[in-house]
């Protein structure tokens, strides 16, 4: 059976990462492939599950944009696979754990927290100290673009990513969204039915799970995240707020980090529309970005940026 491919923006389907939080702003941006960022936003949440610093987050998708492109890779130089090309010979885990991103983007942040002051440090030098790698310079050329992509990812940039994917495609399946949800955040997201929807209730700033927030779906309040590692207090480094926790974020940041995670993942899960503090995503409209509800002809609204909202994620029918 044939399938026609047909982006909602025109041309081969993307995502892009920007500084603002509209499509003509002008400021930088990223582009990238769906698969490229559906594994950046696992990173992230990997990271942000484990309550640690977007600066950490920074660090490793910076070290994935250098080791592989941010694609899993089933090869590299001697045993080494995956998005941060570890080598099952030096203890990294088995050739099937280390192409599971969840699991690679774990060992990475085990090793990175180990490194003594790893948020102040160079992110050349950090992203060193767990890759051990023959080219230490090379991380340092993916600084900018791993700092817009962290930005976006972590919330802390609300509207800022935006995908292209295909229409006429086969329907998604709210199941498949929950259990990603589930393998990247945590246990936070548990199975609740409902009809080509997930709604993901924002908590209030100060919620608990992983390490500090909340996240339910269909109104079941649960932890998001897992106990474990913190991020470093530190001072600032000039990085707009990366030596926080991302644990310790806002409301609004928190609701962003899930609607930007959905939007990365909308290809391989079939997502057709995010809906967060009154602002829509849809894929047959990439082109235009975060519509507001009311300007996108939407009656339904998703809270607003101050108050405990929902992350609305509809998949395609």
């Amino acid at each position: 059976m044939a399938v026609q491919y047909l982006s909602g923006g025109g041309g081969p389907p993307r995502c892009v990462a920007r500084a603002g939080d509209g499509p003509d702003d002008g400021g930088p941006t990223y582009e990238m492939t769906p698969e490229q960022a559906a594994n950046a936003a696992t990173i992230s949440a990997v990271g942000s599950r484990r309550g640690l610093p977007e600066r950490a987050v920074t660090i490793a998708l910076a070290t994935a944009l250098q080791e592989s492109a941010l694609r899993n890779l089933d090869h590299g130089d001697r045993d080494s696979l995956g998005l941060f090309q570890q080598r099952p010979s030096k203890g990294w885990g088995t050739a099937a754990q280390i192409q599971d991103p969840v699991y690679s983007a774990g060992e990475f942040y085990d090793h990175l927290v180990k490194v003594p002051g790893y948020s102040r440090l160079p992110l050349t030098e950090a992203a060193q100290r767990v890759q051990r790698s023959g080219f230490p310079q090379a991380y340092a050329k993916h600084e900018p673009d791993a700092a817009l992509l962290a930005a976006a990812l972590t919330g802390r940039s609300a509207a800022s990513l935006t995908c292209s994917t295909p229409t006429g495609i086969t329907p998604g399946h709210p199941a498949r969204v929950r259990a990603a949800l589930t393998r990247d955040f945590g246990t936070g997201v548990e199975p609740a039915d409902a009809a080509h929807e997930v709604s993901v209730p924002v908590p209030a700033a100060g919620g608990t799970a992983g390490g500090g927030r909340g996240a339910s779906v269909a109104g079941e309040a649960t932890e998001a995240g897992e106990a474990g590692e913190t991020g470093e207090a530190g001072g600032s480094d000039g990085t707009g707020g990366s030596d926080r926790s991302v644990a310790g974020s806002t409301a609004s940041q928190r609701g962003w980090e899930l609607a930007h995670w959905a939007v990365a993942q909308s290809w391989e899960l079939r997502i057709d529309e995010v809906a967060y503090a009154g602002r829509v995503w849809r894929a047959g409209q990439a082109h235009r970005g975060w519509q507001r509800v009311e300007e996108a002809g939407d009656s339904r609204t998703a809270g607003p940026d101050s108050g405990a909202g929902v992350v609305r994620i509809t998949t395609a029918r």
